[in-house]
């Protein structure tokens, strides 16, 4: 009963995300038969925000969701084992933090990887800072900020900087808080259960990839497509010009940079180019809130973080990640 049922969410989720890919490349089709004030005013820009956010995450969740499968098939829990220290749990953040940095994949991407990485044995703070410097620590996103940035290399400099000091915080606050609980839901079809059984010994490891991936993806899009239609809502509808007015504000602009970055639901890899559009309008320290605060935490992460996470931990991970990011860029303003 449980397989039929699982069956029926799959094909679901497959039949939605073939009509919204459908509907995106007919668009002019579908135009020419409906009235033309339909497109018209915000309606046109909550589907053209939505459809801009769901394809520009897409290719994202998809590497998130291989190297999920691929740490699923190939890493073995005793080797996470051997990696981890046991006895110096604080001194491990630092090789974690080192690791987000090499893994190029966005935080709509990050959240599969850290939750496979926890379902192996990877203790709990560990893999929630790899989840939070991966975003932003990486390569792509430090090219993308420079190209956006050339002209004012603070920014850059303390994008990196601040999500490096972030996230060592983050992670020894979680440890402290949190210790070494389980975050995970418990999940009745959970499908490392089922299907790690099902090929323990077989020899097709990339058969059992693409298995665990299909199943992340289709298991995630629900909440992708849920979380990218709530943010192009917000993004039409929020009155932008008390935005810029409180932006401006040393005190005031950075919190309120964070709540644009949670509400607008970037890329990582994008969110420079949108913060560089706002330079002359927000103060540094507000711009470099919007570019950490954003890759740790924002709407469709959330979502996809209650998906697989239990709200008492979600709810600790964001008041953390909050204060850190709004504390940190604050008190940069000395230095900047």
């Amino acid at each position: 009963m449980k397989g039929l049922k699982k069956i029926g969410q799959d094909l679901t989720g497959l039949f939605l995300f073939i009509l919204i890919i459908g509907m995106f490349l007919a668009g002019e089709f579908i135009k020419g038969w409906v009235p033309e004030d339909v497109f018209e005013g915000s309606l046109v820009n909550v589907i053209t925000i939505f459809l801009s956010i769901l394809l520009e995450a897409i290719p994202f969740i998809l590497i998130g969701v291989f190297a999920s499968a691929l740490i699923q098939v190939f890493v073995s829990e005793s080797l996470l084992q051997r990696l981890v220290p046991k006895r110096f749990p604080y001194l491990a953040l630092l090789p974690a933090v080192l690791v987000g940095a090499l893994l190029p994949v966005c935080e709509c991407a990050i959240v599969p990887v850290a939750r496979r990485l926890i379902k192996k044995g990877m203790p709990t703070h560990l893999a929630i800072v790899i989840m939070v410097t991966a975003p932003i620590l990486n390569p792509i996103v430090l090219l993308s900020t420079y190209y956006a940035f050339q002209n004012n290399l603070t920014v850059v400099i303390g994008r990196m900087a601040i999500a490096f000091i972030a996230a060592l915080i983050i992670g020894a606050l979680l440890y402290k808080l949190f210790g070494r609980q389980d975050p995970l839901k418990q999940r009745s079809h959970d499908h490392e259960h089922h299907h790690g059984h099902d090929h323990e010994h077989s020899s097709n490891k990339l058969m059992q990839t693409l298995v665990h991936a299909s199943d992340e993806f289709f298991d995630m899009g629900k909440f992708l497509i849920i979380g990218a239609l709530l943010a192009a809502l917000f993004q039409t509808y929020i009155d932008r010009e008390t935005i810029v007015t409180l932006g401006s504000n040393n005190w005031a602009g950075p919190g309120v940079m964070m709540g644009f970055a949670y509400i607008m639901s970037l890329c990582s890899e994008a969110d420079a180019f949108v913060a560089s559009s706002f330079g002359n309008l927000f103060s540094t320290t507000s711009l470099l809130a919007f570019l950490v605060y954003g890759p740790m935490i924002d709407f469709k992460n959330t979502l996809l973080m209650l998906a697989y996470f239990k709200k008492s931990f979600v709810l600790l991970f964001m008041a953390v990640v909050t204060v850190t990011v709004y504390v940190i860029t604050v008190g940069s303003q000395i230095w900047l």
